[in-house]
């Protein structure tokens, strides 16, 4: 009986839109002030990072392989221990310059393939560790010379689902432009149904942010949006953008299917902070989760559902850092404010 009872209950999560057609939406550029997005912008950039930088995730820091990024012009290396704890430092060695992210680990320790320097995480012969920290998704190192700010213990990491209710996924491609462009892009969301109208439509930004009226836990764009299925079919839902930090900013699902499932977009310079010709990362963690009692098998089936996540992420990245880029552009050049 019960179960009879659960499946009468069952509603699907798809609706048939019947809106207005690409042309024919309302026009979004009145309300997608240049001035209300440089504000925003200007506050989460004034936001304390601790000099913490995403890295990548943490599937991609194996037992056995070291793992290289260059942040801010300074190669990094990351691998782990034989406990399986996150280590970091420089990814040149100190003998004679060797990159260590084409080295091996050998029960725990950093082995550098060239000459056999041993590098067991502590400090040797002017090589100074970094700290690091594996949130569980992704991986971030602390970087104080490329940071300069006061640094802090742990980096900002933002609220999500419950850890093991979720399926969780990461993007990552590489852009000509700075983070502060990236954030920008992600701080406009009047643009989704237009620039991406294969995923978002009837776009609707139901609340500004209040900016120093509302203090910092208050400064959010609130998003009634229709994420695309096929054809018509569409999932409704409302969603707030928040920016936590200066290179990160997170879409959080707030009512509607998926609810706290998050969408987290961290920008990592890959450059120095005077390059001419600047690139950043784009590091997308995707975490969904739902209240659906079929999840189970979402989560079941994540290493299957991952490439497709990260499918979905690409294409609408394909989009964005052209977005990115063209900001950059414009603005290094004095073409347009910023």
């Amino acid at each position: 009986m019960a179960d009879r009872a659960d499946k009468a209950r069952w509603t699907s999560p798809l609706r048939r839109r019947r809106g207005p057609g690409w042309a024919e939406q309302t026009p979004t550029w009145r309300a997608a002030r240049p001035a209300l997005i440089a504000d925003t912008l200007k506050r989460a950039s004034a936001r304390p990072s601790g000099n913490w930088f995403v890295v990548g995730a943490s599937r991609d820091v194996r037992p056995g392989t070291p793992y290289g990024r260059t942040v801010g012009d300074v190669e990094v290396v990351l691998w782990r221990s034989r406990s399986g704890d996150l280590r970091a430092g420089p990814g040149v060695c100190p003998h004679l310059g060797a990159p260590l992210r084409d080295s091996r680990v050998v029960c725990g320790t950093l082995v550098c393939h060239w000459h056999g320097l041993a590098l067991d995480g502590s400090a040797f012969a002017g090589w100074q560790p970094y700290p690091a920290h594996d949130d569980g998704v992704l991986v971030w190192v602390r970087l104080d010379a490329v940071g300069g700010e006061e640094p802090s213990e742990l980096p900002v990491v933002p609220a999500r689902p419950a850890e093991g209710t979720g399926v969780d996924a990461v993007f990552t491609a590489v852009g000509r432009c700075e983070p502060q462009d990236v954030v920008a892009n992600r701080l406009d969301p009047w643009h989704g149904s237009w620039f991406h109208p294969y995923s978002f439509v009837d776009l609707t930004v139901v609340r500004e942010p209040r900016g120093d009226e509302g203090g910092d836990e208050d400064d959010a764009f609130v998003v009634d949006v229709s994420f695309r299925v096929a054809g018509r079919l569409v999932v409704p839902v409302r969603a707030e953008f928040t920016a936590p930090e200066p290179r990160t900013v997170v879409m959080r699902i707030t009512d509607g299917e998926g609810a706290t499932s998050v969408v987290e977009t961290h920008a990592t310079p890959l450059t120095g902070a005077d390059a001419d010709r600047p690139r950043t990362a784009v590091i997308e963690a995707v975490v969904a989760a739902s209240d659906r009692r079929g999840f189970a098998l979402a989560r079941a089936a994540a290493p299957v559902l991952r490439p497709l996540m990260r499918h979905t992420a690409g294409r609408l990245w394909r989009d964005d850092l052209a977005y990115a880029e063209r900001r950059w552009a414009l603005r290094s050049t004095g073409r347009f404010p910023g």
